[in-house]
């Protein structure tokens, strides 16, 4: 094997992207100790988004120091690499940052909003976000507010909304933001297809893992609904069926309404900025993998989004996963040539997961003899057809 490209998502609770493009590079190596080997982590949008952009694109590391959640100084930094900057919104509205705090109904993304505002007044004009593991429910007017978009209350007041008080919206006037963003073009990373509200949108869904009891639920949903309507009425702009507005708290909505911005598959938006296409050009392998492949992987998951690209350029691609589960095997059709789970016996979950290190490189090693085995074979059959 000359060259060989790694770039896994994380296995969620056991292992990182990183852990694991090291733990598979390393095998490498030791059955092809001259392969080229590119290790590129991978993650959806939410935690650890900004670490596997600095690794995958050597980018540089921007310290800011902007708020948090409860509007608290808080440090964090994105990546740049040119004139891209990519921020991960839960460095500064992530949901470890309130702990035992959680209340989707008063924190905020304004801190967001900062991270953006730094990197276009630094020279950024081409701004990647990625949507996940949020503590709010404001539906990104703390971002917007911080990049100069006006609420206005029935009294004429500008204020800073949270997930509680969206409904005291009476007049939204997003010119400066305009303005201030006009020279530039912001994605969201967001592979989820909720709406903004109903049984399916931010507050149901996402509201009780943030804290939101019954009651809650029902009038941040309720919020999301009358500020919806306030959108498409001052900014003839419709979210309320967006695929992927719920995401992050209902930001994802706010990023297309206030912002300007549009939404992209998480795994396109990196393959993209990586030029993938390129990095596989002439390698012999590929592995990707994820903590399960199942049928939400089918709908566009770091698997399937290599899968699909690298089958384009006819380079096999190997899914190494933590488990397989329902309709797995449609990932065959989508450009996946195997899967393979790396549990090697029927162990509960809290036990395999100390072993993950473990049983990964004892699953590529196999994976690894059996492809020498049958190149061995094939070199002997060519050997016998010749003679």
């Amino acid at each position: 094997m000359n060259k060989c490209v790694i770039i896994p998502d994380s296995f969620k609770g056991t292992l990182s992207s990183t852990q694991i493009c090291e733990i598979i590079a390393s095998k490498v190596k030791e059955f092809y100790p001259e392969c080229e080997v590119i290790q590129i982590p991978v993650a959806d949008g939410g935690e650890g988004t900004v670490d596997c952009f600095l690794h995958a694109m050597q980018a540089d590391k921007v310290s800011v120091s902007v708020t948090g959640p409860y509007n608290e100084a808080l440090d964090c930094y994105y990546a740049r690499r040119d004139n891209v900057a990519i921020i991960e919104m839960a460095q500064a509205a992530g949901l470890p940052l309130v702990e035992k705090r959680k209340n989707p109904a008063i924190t905020t993304t304004y801190g967001v909003g900062l991270m953006i505002k730094h990197a276009i007044e630094n020279g950024c004009s081409d701004i990647i976000i990625g949507l996940g593991g949020s503590c709010t429910n404001d539906a990104g007017v703390g971002a917007a507010c911080a990049l100069g978009v006006k609420f206005y209350d029935k009294d004429g007041n500008s204020f800073l909304p949270t997930g509680n008080t969206l409904s005291k919206i009476v007049k939204i006037d997003t010119r400066e933001a305009k303005s201030f963003l006009s020279h530039c073009t912001i994605t969201a990373m967001c592979d989820i297809d909720n709406p903004m509200y109903g049984p399916n949108g931010a507050a149901y869904i996402y509201g009780p893992q943030k804290g939101a009891d019954a009651d809650m639920v029902e009038e941040l949903d309720f919020n999301l609904r009358r500020l919806s309507e306030l959108i498409k009425d001052n900014l003839g702009t419709d979210v309320s069926n967006l695929p992927g507005a719920g995401a992050a708290g209902a930001m994802g909505a706010g990023i297309v309404a206030f912002l300007g911005g549009s939404l992209k598959s998480g795994i396109h938006t990196i393959l993209d900025l990586i030029k993938f296409e390129q990095l596989i050009e002439n390698a012999d392998l590929i592995f990707t993998g994820e903590g399960k492949i199942d049928s939400q992987s089918l709908r566009g998951k770091v698997v399937i989004g290599v899968a699909e690209r690298a089958a384009k350029k006819n380079v096999p691609v190997v899914a190494v996963v933590g488990a397989i589960g329902e309709d797995a095997e449609k990932s065959y059709d989508m450009g996946v040539g195997a899967i393979f789970s790396i549990n090697r016996a029927p162990v509960d979950f809290e036990i395999s997961r100390y072993q993950s290190k473990e049983n990964l490189a004892a699953t590529i090693d196999s994976l690894l003899r059996f492809r020498r085995l049958c190149l061995m074979k094939q070199i002997n059959n060519d050997q016998y057809m010749e003679s």
